[in-house]
């Protein structure tokens, strides 16, 4: 068995957080990070923030990422924005379909697909999230769901280019309602995750892959969901809005951590 790798503890701001209060949001994640070496911290704020956040991380361990990006580099796509402007911005990865672009935006396993593509050729790390509906997993469909999400995003990803992707199981029943996959269910998934990406790219790729979870994530949850042996990380969502609960969850997945290698 692989041994553990250290928690990779992702903040998506989605769209909250003015450039002033990003800046000093930031500030403190930077300045509690430097304790907290244990961890791998991203930082996704919104687009109109990059910059803030790009000087106040300059020379942390803290990394950038962006919300989106559009599948090509440049061209007359009004409102979007590419992988080049990203990297330009000082970020390291981006978030890829995630459920609220899904599901209000439109986005497909197809245009997931392309988005991949696009910040692989910006050699930004797409963190690309997957889950299922509540009606989908009271129907029986999680496996059929998250198989074929898989499936249709990563079509024609070589192992090289696999390795530098970052998977996010969230349910979408789970993100912003306050309800939480109970750790025995996100490590089943998780595994069942694991297990089409080894049937795909081989054990030794799937066991180094970084498969975070993600869905009302909280410092009372983050201990007992890091003891799962299939949950490297968390894409948070309202939690990482506050400096103090964001980095709480890493202490407490450093925890776990330790506890269990």
């Amino acid at each position: 068995m692989a041994p553990r790798k250290k928690p990779f503890i992702a903040g998506n701001w989605k769209m909250h957080t003015t450039r002033a209060e990003a800046r000093a949001l930031v500030g403190e994640i930077v300045r509690a990070s430097r304790a907290l070496a244990e961890a791998e911290f991203v930082v996704i704020p919104p687009y109109t923030a990059l910059a803030e956040a790009a000087e106040t991380i300059a020379g942390s361990p803290v990394a950038l990422g962006g919300q989106n990006l559009f599948w090509e580099d440049k061209g007359a796509y009004t409102g979007e924005i590419s992988g080049p402007m990203l990297a330009d911005a000082g970020c390291d990865f981006v978030l890829v379909g995630h459920s609220e672009r899904r599901q209000d935006f439109g986005e497909t396993d197809e245009t997931v697909k392309k988005r991949i593509a696009a910040a692989l050729r910006s050699r930004l790390r797409p963190i690309v999230c997957i889950g299922e509906t509540l009606a989908e997993r009271e129907s029986g469909r999680t496996w059929d769901i998250l198989g074929t999400q898989m499936a249709g995003g990563l079509d024609g990803l070589d192992e090289a280019s696999f390795r530098r992707i970052v998977l996010a199981y969230e349910p979408v029943w789970a993100i912003g309602t306050g309800r939480t996959a109970t750790p025995a269910q996100a490590e089943e998934t998780q595994a069942f995750i694991r297990r089409q990406l080894e049937d795909k790219y081989g054990k030794e790729a799937s066991s180094c892959a970084i498969i975070l979870y993600g869905g009302s994530v909280k410092p009372a949850n983050a201990y007992a969901l890091f003891r799962e042996r299939n949950i490297d990380g968390f894409l948070v969502g309202g939690a990482s809005l506050e400096a103090a609960s964001f980095i709480e969850i890493a202490a407490e997945a450093i925890k776990a951590f330790k506890e269990v290698k």
